[in-house]
């Protein structure tokens, strides 16, 4: 699919203003708390460890909530997002909440051009980005060539089984129907309603997506043969919104799980891994 940058980007900066306003992604309190740190930084601290005096990147970082925890964290962090208003807007935060954190426009696959290639302590990828990525080991070619010697990735993301599951069968049975490997033609959709996953009033004019699911093998496998080294891998029966909505529960820890018998499905995972050889990146401390 050729145009599929053209397409979710259009659709990616028109939910910008949407998200930045939205109370989901706690602007307001990242201004008023030089402490306050994002959910998804705050549930992956004991399996990201010390941080401070790293020079990170976070890929795909949308408006840079997540970076600028990193950055809170004591990491010297750089966003790179594709969207010009993301990265104003995360641009923008920075400087209001005066957060050790700078952000490129820039494609995920045309970053080590955008960057210092080997440069880098820590690449940082949250939930929701590689299901943008038609493929795989482009991606990992991008985490390797920028990371230094000993450098690591942290990646939390949505299991590719979240992605592949249907839970709009009029039976309310949770069924997998999506792909679960990587195909080479997109799954597009077009979302009804409001067609976002904040809170939001705002109607939206681009509601159509191009997207591509990654097997956990494929990924793993795609960093291992260029030159990674797996360090951990976990799996998490939760996930930080309503993904699959009318089956799932909101628990005290801001995380949501299935209602019915939650230890059926891996919703999230969180992978490390290092880069080459030399004196590894600071781990969990």
């Amino acid at each position: 699919m050729a145009d599929y940058r053209a397409l979710n980007r259009a659709n990616w900066d028109e939910r910008v203003p949407a998200h930045f306003a939205s109370p989901d992604y706690h602007v307001s309190q990242f201004i008023d708390d030089p402490a306050y740190l994002s959910h998804v930084v705050r549930f992956d601290r004991p399996l990201l460890g010390d941080i401070r005096g790293l020079r990170g990147v976070h890929l795909q970082c949308h408006i840079g909530t997540d970076t600028i925890s990193l950055a809170r964290l004591g990491a010297s962090m750089t966003g790179l997002d594709y969207s010009p208003p993301a990265v104003a807007a995360a641009s923008r935060l920075a400087e209001q909440t005066g957060a050790d954190a700078r952000f490129v426009q820039s494609d995920v696959y045309e970053a080590p051009a955008a960057l210092d290639t080997a440069a880098f302590d820590l690449v940082f990828t949250g939930i929701g980005a590689l299901c943008w990525l038609p493929s795989i080991r482009r991606w990992a070619q991008v985490v390797a060539a920028l990371l230094r010697p000993g450098g690591r990735l942290f990646l939390r993301e949505g299991h590719p089984m979240l992605w592949a599951m249907d839970e709009t069968r009029p039976d309310g049975v949770l069924a997998v129907e999506m792909p679960y490997f990587e195909r080479e033609e997109p799954l597009v959709i077009t979302e009804e309603g409001a067609g976002t996953y904040v809170q939001t009033d705002v109607t939206f004019e681009h509601n159509t997506s191009a997207s591509w699911n990654h097997g956990l093998g494929e990924i793993v496998t795609a960093l291992l043969e260029n030159g990674m080294t797996i360090t951990s891998l976990t799996e998490h029966d939760s996930v930080p919104w309503e993904a699959l909505p009318g089956h799932m529960e909101h628990g005290a820890d801001d995380e949501w799980r299935l209602t019915d018998r939650p230890w059926r499905l891996p919703l999230t995972y969180t992978l490390t891994a290092t880069s080459g050889t030399g004196a590894p990146a600071k781990e969990t401390s």
